[in-house]
């Protein structure tokens, strides 16, 4: 979880005789154009792909904390419209209503839509998911039907999941942990739907050590995949992205070298729209500081 590169003819003529027109120039090496940068309403800013520095809770919020409403683990919300702003969850959040919005918020525990088979339509942004003092097994925001943009999410062992249709996620800060026996992934698709975008995160997966990777997308119930512009880093595999039915988009991505365990992908390279992907090196504010050259696909036909 959590980036592309893109006549001249001269003819000369004598008195004599007509000479060849001289060979077109070769085109010019492509470049990495950086991405847009992020700049919010507090004047906190990222140049390129997010960092701590432009994703989260505002700065100098004033948090109003909520009680906790559920088995004194969770607030739930039951109505549809709630608007949570500027508040601070001190446990779980369980989204058990449509349309509700969370912004410059901070959640403790975990973001749920699901109610058993039901789940909810719900935005956020802004806003800091999970705390640096212990590691949460479940995925930070899930499952199905949620907007997430310029989010930071940490203390969770999986980032994002996915488990239904139309989810959008942009902007967004991932740093992971993982506890023993953990499959840890910055986004996994898990009985997935159709219609994922994937797009302008950044994914740090290298302090997290039972892990699978930061792009994890094999599930076979997805559909429409777009994975683009995204920094990422960590994992066994780092980007794994395949069977997913319809499109199945792998674009200007960032993958910091010889960050992976095995490899730097394992995707389906044959059905895949593959372009424009790099290996780079960072500096500790992952800025980009150099191409190391491109990333191919590799993995099944």
């Amino acid at each position: 979880m959590r980036g592309r590169a893109l006549l001249l003819l001269v003819a000369a003529m004598t008195p004599v005789a007509c000479q060849a027109a001289p060979a077109e120039p070769a085109p010019p090496p492509a470049t990495s154009s950086p991405p847009p940068a992020i700049v919010r309403s507090d004047g906190s800013s990222c140049p390129d792909h997010p960092t701590p520095a432009c994703t989260g809770v505002l700065r100098g919020t004033e948090l109003t904390k909520v009680a906790l409403n559920t088995e004194n683990v969770a607030f739930r919300v039951r109505t549809p419209g709630t608007v949570l702003d500027g508040v601070h969850v001190p446990g779980h959040l369980l989204i058990h209503a449509d349309d509700v919005t969370v912004r410059n918020s901070v959640i403790d525990g975990d973001v749920i839509n699901a109610d058993g088979p039901q789940s909810f339509r719900f935005t956020i942004t802004d806003s800091t998911v999970g705390t640096t003092a212990k590691c949460e097994p479940l995925p930070g925001i899930g499952h199905d039907k949620y907007k997430a943009t310029r989010v930071l999410v940490q203390g969770h062992s999986d980032g994002f999941r996915v488990s239904g249709d139309d989810v959008e996620i942009r902007d967004s800060y991932v740093k992971l942990c993982s506890r023993a026996g953990d499959h840890s992934d910055g986004i996994q698709a898990y009985n997935g739907g159709k219609g994922l975008l994937f797009h302008h995160n950044t994914v740090d997966q290298r302090e997290a050590k039972d892990i699978t990777a930061p792009i994890f997308l094999v599930d076979t119930k997805s559909r429409d995949v777009v994975v683009t512009d995204n920094l990422v880093m960590g994992g066994t595999y780092s980007i794994q992205v395949r069977n997913a039915g319809g499109k199945q988009v792998v674009r200007g991505n960032k993958l910091v070298d010889k960050s992976w365990v095995y490899g730097p992908v394992d995707s389906e390279c044959g059905r895949t729209e593959w372009a424009g992907n790099e290996l780079v090196i960072i500096d500790e504010n992952y800025r980009v500081t150099s191409i190391v050259g491109p990333l191919a696909c590799a993995g099944e036909s």
